[in-house]
């Protein structure tokens, strides 16, 4: 079971049409060899992910990745209209360059880009 950090950067949006790299997450994950969600490694040990949503420096929410109970992924933040859904996210490949599909409070979808995604130190 390898953690990883995966940065998402907002790809493209009708406010932003070419990104916006300042508003985005950071994530800690659990990959598999394939760099997919390890479902498997998160169901055993969800309290190993982690959510933050960011807006240029300042952490706007911290929280958990979490399977709902119909199988969506949902980005838990604190608050009731701050989680995120992640649209097909077990088929993600978080690799640099990859797109990922986020429908934010309120049903909009938006795309981000991997701008980051390498494999966390062990202790």
């Amino acid at each position: 079971m390898t953690l990883h950090h995966i940065r998402l950067e907002l790809a493209r949006a009708p406010e932003h049409p070419h990104g916006d790299p300042a508003d985005g997450y950071d994530l800690v994950l659990t990959l598999n060899q394939n760099a997919r969600l390890d479902t498997a490694a998160i169901a055993i040990a969800p309290e190993n992910t982690r959510v933050r949503r960011f807006k240029g420096t300042q952490t706007l929410a911290v929280g958990q990745l979490t399977r709902a109970e119909d199988g969506r992924w949902i980005l838990d933040l604190p608050g009731e209209d701050a989680d995120a859904e992640g649209f097909r996210l077990e088929d993600e490949q978080f690799v640099v360059g990859e797109y990922v599909s986020l429908a934010q409070p309120g049903g909009d979808m938006r795309a981000y880009r991997v701008t980051l995604a390498q494999p966390l130190p062990t202790a």
